[in-house]
């Protein structure tokens, strides 16, 4: 006999707001179901295990026969069944109670996204009216008869016995029709469902089959291929994979399985340049593959670029990029986190944001940290190849925390030095080769090496056994500044006005020239007052005239970057100190002006303008400096 039962008032409004908002992407429909269907097969084979051989165990399997003709797509399972009372419980009353409780929850999760009760079979089914306009449930359990439940999703269902020759359910969904902005015809393709089982339930257990017709060449009684003659036989293949890499024993999983996994799984035509595989077991339990591409993604510095792992949930593909297992300065890092603990929200599409995820999450950051920090001792090769395309993402780690993750990847930096130019040398390093009398970690920074060995402030280091880190990376400055110190030494630039530092003697000496040529430098001060901020005789210069020198905070190259970043038109500007030397030879030659109070000043902007040559910078007004050395060489030329 035939039962019509009304949904109840609240099922109702549930069931509208579930199929038209809850699910931001339709396509999932059928991860729902086959996921039901498994966990259908489940509960079977857990009650046939606990009946003591009074009910058979038999191989699961989730079948799916799509008829393009009919514009019907089934699915079919061989798992528990449901009874006349559980297709009510579970299909006519959604999550159970339909109480007005669960409804504003579901509706609280529109906003907070927050909700979990994926465990409620209803929930996942009812996504079927999203592209179905109606939908038959055949099913039998063991100890029961079999019944067919009828939906359209609407205001009513009917629920009546039926036949079925064995346990299990067959769920048909009658497909909406085609209209302007929905193709719902695709999901009677055979390529179609394919590619919706290898993406969203590859990995689920049971064996999801579905018949195909293949074409075959003809083979006559001795089984050759009759040349010319094929025909068309219908195959049964199975869509997915079943047993996911990453729940292999870890022994049984090599590094060419890796690397054949992570081409396959993000079509890339390079091994990966590291590959790891992650499972740990305890309070939270996790698996997980990584990968370091050996070559940026194409669009790793676009606005567009989104970081992330591919996130599965008891082997069900949830979400392509989760951002939240990645920090963004690892967002290069491709792979997958798959675990049983991870909470969902009702349609099963967003985590919610609990301290699991943020646990597993600072586990991978660790992880993936040691792993280079392994390699940099012990393949430099490899690790010199990884530094040199995605050190600077180490580097913003530094600076974009400010400083709160200099701990952890300040051994991770590597850099080339004065004395050892072709190679990296670590901080670690650095400092264990400093001599006894150095205090700080001296660094150079320019443009590029070649432009950062011409800084004048350089030439005394190039016989000297002091060694200095070159900074060629805009990040680089911004990066030790938020480190300040490494094992107690102060990172110290060669640029910065090291007059502070200097000893009694060399500052008497400097005292005395300053008290000696007064007029000179205050000549030059005058002239400069809005280019510099202090002019003063240099100790640091050995064959260079001048050179720019900052103080201590904001540097030439740090202001410069500020500079060219966008929405910086009122950036922070470097306190300017030009340095003479006052053994070089030509400022001997100034001397011979030095009471010409208007030549002085004109000397001292063809003074500044070296110096910024000297530094590898632009001079501001070319033209007034080719007036000025012109004026120079014909006053020279013509004595």
């Amino acid at each position: 006999m035939k039962e019509t039962l009304k949904f109840q008032a609240e099922s109702k409004e549930l069931l509208n707001l579930m199929i038209n908002s809850i699910y931001s992407n339709k396509e999932i429909f059928l991860r729902e179901l086959i996921s039901n269907a498994s966990d259908a097969i489940d509960k079977y084979r857990y009650k046939a295990l606990t009946s003591k051989g009074d009910i058979a165990l038999r191989d699961g399997e989730i079948f799916i026969e799509p008829n393009e003709k009919k514009h019907i797509l089934v699915i079919k399972d061989n798992g528990i069944g449901m009874s006349h009372d559980e297709l009510i419980n579970n299909l006519g009353t959604i999550a159970k109670s339909g109480s007005k409780d669960f409804m504003s929850k579901v509706k609280e999760a529109k906003e907070k996204k927050d909700i979990n009760i994926i465990g409620q079979f209803g929930v996942g089914f009812y996504s079927a009216f999203m592209v179905a306009d109606k939908v038959e449930v055949l099913t039998k359990t063991i100890d029961d008869k079999a019944y067919l439940f009828t939906s359209d999703g609407q205001d009513s269902f009917s629920i009546e016995e039926s036949e079925r020759e064995d346990v299990g359910t067959t769920i048909t969904l009658y497909l909406k029709k085609d209209n302007d902005e929905e193709n719902y015809s695709k999901y009677t393709s055979t390529w179609e469902i394919k590619d919706l089982v290898k993406k969203y339930s590859d990995y689920v257990r049971y064996p999801i089959k579905m018949k195909e017709k293949e074409t075959r060449n003809v083979k006559d009684e001795e089984g050759k291929d009759i040349e010319g003659k094929t025909e068309e036989v219908e195959v049964v293949n199975t869509l997915n994979s079943m047993v996911p890499l990453w729940k292999k024993n870890k022994k049984e999983v090599d590094e060419k399985a890796l690397n054949d996994f992570y081409k396959s799984k993000f079509n890339d035509y390079e091994d990966p340049l590291f590959s790891m595989f992650i499972k740990v077991d305890g309070m939270i339990s996790y698996s997980a593959l990584l990968f370091i591409p050996s070559h940026a993604p194409y669009n790793l510095y676009s606005d567009n670029y989104e970081k992330g792992l591919q996130l599965y949930a008891k082997n069900i593909f949830i979400k392509d990029k989760c951002p939240e297992l990645i920090p963004d300065y690892l967002k290069f890092v491709r792979g997958l986190v798959d675990s049983d603990d991870f909470s969902l929200n009702v349609s099963r599409e967003i985590l919610q944001s609990s301290p699991i995820l943020n646990k597993i999450a600072t586990n991978i950051e660790k992880k993936i940290v040691d792993e280079l920090k392994k390699c940099k001792e012990n393949d430099k090769e490899k690790y010199k190849k990884f530094f040199d395309i995605y050190g600077e993402h180490i580097k913003y780690g530094i600076y974009s925390t400010y400083g709160a993750k200099g701990d952890i990847l300040k051994d991770l930096l590597v850099y080339h030095t004065l004395k050892h130019e072709d190679e990296y040398v670590s901080l670690k390093d650095y400092v264990a080769n400093m001599t006894k009398e150095q205090k700080s970690i001296y660094y150079a920074a320019g443009e590029n090496i070649d432009a950062i060995k011409m800084l004048p402030q350089l030439e005394k280091y190039k016989s000297g056994e002091e060694d200095v880190l070159l900074l060629d990376k805009r990040i680089d400055e911004f990066a030790l500044m938020m480190l300040h110190e490494y094992d107690k030494k102060e990172f110290k630039s060669i640029s910065n006005d090291n007059s502070d530092e200097l000893s009694k003697e060399d500052k008497e000496k400097i005292d005395n020239l300053v008290s000696e040529h007064k007029r000179f430098i205050d000549n030059v001060k005058e002239s400069l007052k809005d280019k510099v901020d202090d002019v003063i005789f240099s100790s640091k210069l050995v064959d260079s005239p001048v050179c720019i020198s900052t103080k201590e905070g904001l540097s030439l190259n740090m202001e410069k970057t500020l500079d060219n970043e966008p929405g910086h038109e009122e950036a922070p500007k470097a306190i300017k100190v030009l340095e003479i030397n006052p053994e070089h030879e030509l400022f001997k030659a100034l001397l011979s002006v030095e009471q010409d109070d208007e030549a002085t000043k004109k000397y001292a902007s063809l003074l500044y303008d070296e110096a910024l040559l000297l530094e590898g910078y632009n001079i501001e007004d070319k033209h007034d400096f080719v007036k000025k050395l012109n004026e120079v060489m014909v006053k020279s030329l013509t004595k």
